[in-house]
């Protein structure tokens, strides 16, 4: 097996040779093996220092200069296969399920082809590539029902695979494209100036109500988002068992697919181990450093700390919240995603990302919003304020909860974390 793979980036309309990342350790060790990476000459010469979509993050701007990791590239390890989609993979590969380290780079070879964002492993989407060609469309009841003419497409000719591996997550999740005629295509598969819109299709898993619950209510509680303020992209669907996400990371217009770069707070935070977490004192620092608008991002960031917690939203490893950077050189938060309620779920989850003063568990806005303003040199008056603003639509949420589509034992959980939490952002000063 190769030490090396390709890293292609998506800019002006096409697939273009960007970098070479080359395992210098043994690739037994997984993600943790040493690496040696560096932006081909051309590409060099045609981006340099540039670290916005045309980079491969922001922490590496496109440079002559090489860089040595004693483990891979933290975006590396955003675009490798984890939860369901790792576990269908290594079946296709003919691999034990439960192969850890060893299995990394064969599957970042394999699977890695058709990530989020604007990078692929160029050997990845070479595997991807159906020798026939073939096209098959779904409607949005076949893909819902999980019906058998499409589960079984899908198995004959390990298409799940194919849609799966782009995207992490312990649910089982599908990339599929709306074409020109209405129909769903897996989205490697489709061609660009066919595609409309672009969808993350996370389904149940198995036969458990809590999970089923958590399915159900993250469209609600991505409304709820909305109304307390947050950058949120598009509404949510659910229909039968399966939640049909609108992506932010694809635009399709005029027969042609803008790709924009994603890069994880993981990755922001330069985190190489699956479940190293920054301090949120950290991501706002990264967010005041390479942010086009430090002020607005760090807000923002504040926002959503503020509606995971009223909202019990647990799950806030450094996987689910991302900067999104454009050609035109503006980098900021994506929207919200993967927003939903996590004390919920039966394995019991602790809230991963915490502030490294004044939590636990229930932060000290005002110390909270002290700190930051010292820490990142931003102006404290409007720290407050977005804050502040948000009391109102928080207290409108516990008192109207079902209006937004929330569940009667989710709401009558919420009520007093929503009340409580209005009050003590309507008291800050």
């Amino acid at each position: 097996m190769q030490n090396f793979c390709t890293i292609e980036l998506f800019s002006n309309n096409q697939w273009t040779d960007a970098a070479t990342i080359s395992l210098t350790g043994d690739a037994s060790l997984g993600t943790l093996a040493p690496t040696s990476s560096g932006y081909g000459l051309e590409y060099a010469v045609t981006w340099s220092s540039r670290r916005d979509a045309h980079a491969l993050c922001s922490g590496f701007p496109v440079s002559f200069s090489g860089f040595d990791l004693p483990h891979w590239p933290v975006f590396l390890i955003d675009m490798l296969p984890q939860g369901y989609g790792r576990q269908e993979l290594l079946r296709r590969l003919d691999m034990p399920e439960t192969t850890e380290a060893a299995g990394d780079w064969p599957l970042l070879l394999a699977g890695a082809g058709n990530p989020i964002g604007n990078l692929r492993v160029k050997e990845a989407a070479q595997w991807l590539q159906q020798p026939d060609g073939s096209l098959h469309g779904f409607t949005d009841d076949d893909v819902a029902t999980r019906a058998d003419d499409f589960t079984e497409y899908l198995a004959q000719h390990g298409l799940f695979v194919a849609g799966s591996s782009g995207v992490q997550g312990e649910w089982p999740k599908i990339l599929l494209t709306r074409a020109d005629d209405g129909l769903l295509y897996l989205d490697h598969a489709l061609p660009d100036e066919r595609a409309r819109e672009h969808y993350i299709v996370k389904f149940g898993r198995g036969p458990n109500e809590r999970l089923a619950q958590i399915l159900r209510q993250e469209a609600p509680y991505m409304d709820i988002a909305r109304h307390l303020g947050l950058r949120v992209h598009a509404k949510l669907r659910m229909l039968d068992r399966a939640l049909f996400i609108p992506r932010f990371d694809r635009i399709a217009a005029n027969g042609k697919v803008l790709r924009l770069a994603q890069e994880s707070l993981a990755t922001l935070t330069d985190k190489p181990r699956f479940g190293q977490v920054p301090t949120h004192d950290e991501a706002c620092l990264k967010l005041g450093e390479v942010a086009t608008d430090p002020l607005a991002e760090v807000c923002e960031y504040l926002r959503r700390d503020v509606a995971n917690i009223a909202l019990a939203n647990k799950d806030n490893h450094a996987r689910n919240t991302a900067i999104a950077r454009d050609e035109a050189g503006h980098i900021g938060l994506t929207p919200l995603f993967d927003f939903a309620p996590m004390y919920l779920h039966p394995d019991g989850i602790s809230r991963r990302i915490r502030w490294s003063q004044h939590d636990n568990g229930s932060p000290d806005w005002q110390a909270v919003i002290d700190m930051v303003a010292e820490q990142t040199g931003l102006p404290r008056v409007p720290l407050l304020e977005t804050l502040q603003a948000m009391a109102t639509p928080l207290q409108e949420v516990a008192d109207h909860g079902e209006d937004f589509g929330l569940e009667t034992d989710v709401l009558s959980y919420l009520q007093q974390h929503l009340r409580t939490h209005a009050k003590r952002l309507q008291a800050l000063r």
